[in-house]
């Protein structure tokens, strides 16, 4: 015979009235940074391009061809602009449990290591980036009559500050005396 979880308590509509009258916490958006914001309103644009595809295909059967080549070109910029919030907060994928089982030593110089190859691998990408975008300068978008390179300028910009945030967080990290692979439970924040 199967056991079924308890039942949450039923709530009553006046718990259900009292809880707007909790006090609410005080927004802090000081966490974020420019980056951040224009992140936010490319995503948004492209969230606006989207919704214009699928009206004018789906609602008014006419098709606004440039809608989807706005689009895509606004997913690039959000990906990569949101990748410079990830090495800015360390969020990006890391692999740390090699770490609580060497000593602390080689931990703090192989994550002291780790830094530095993040720092050269973001200078090292905006630079091809930037030698890519200068071999395509002269074509145009398919649809939308600008140069191609906008798009790519765009990703050199975003690996460039992925490398000035990579510095940043190493010499906080030399700073603090541990990073992220160390010790994560210090960089868990509330509600992760």
């Amino acid at each position: 015979m199967s056991q079924h979880p308890p039942s949450p308590p039923a709530v009553t509509a006046e718990e259900i009235a009292h809880a707007f009258e909790d006090q609410v916490e005080a927004v802090d958006l000081s966490r974020y940074s420019i980056e951040d914001w224009i992140t936010q309103a490319m995503f948004w644009a492209m969230t606006l391009a989207v919704f214009v595809q699928f009206f004018t295909r789906y609602v008014l059967n006419d098709s606004l061809a440039w809608t989807e080549e706005a689009a895509i070109n606004l997913l690039v910029g959000v990906v990569f602009f949101g990748s410079i919030m990830c090495v800015r907060m360390s969020r990006h994928i890391q692999v740390d449990v090699l770490y609580h089982y060497i000593p602390a030593p080689l931990a703090r110089a192989l994550s002291l290591l780790v830094d530095v190859v993040r720092i050269v691998f973001f200078g090292y990408a905006a630079f091809l980036v930037w030698e890519y975008s200068e071999l395509i300068s002269h074509e145009r978008m398919t649809m939308i009559d600008l140069p191609k390179s906008i798009v790519f300028y765009t990703v050199v910009v975003a690996f460039a500050l992925m490398c000035v945030r990579a510095i940043q967080v190493m010499v906080e990290n030399m700073r603090r005396g541990y990073s992220v692979l160390e010790h994560p439970e210090a960089f868990m924040e509330v509600g992760d």
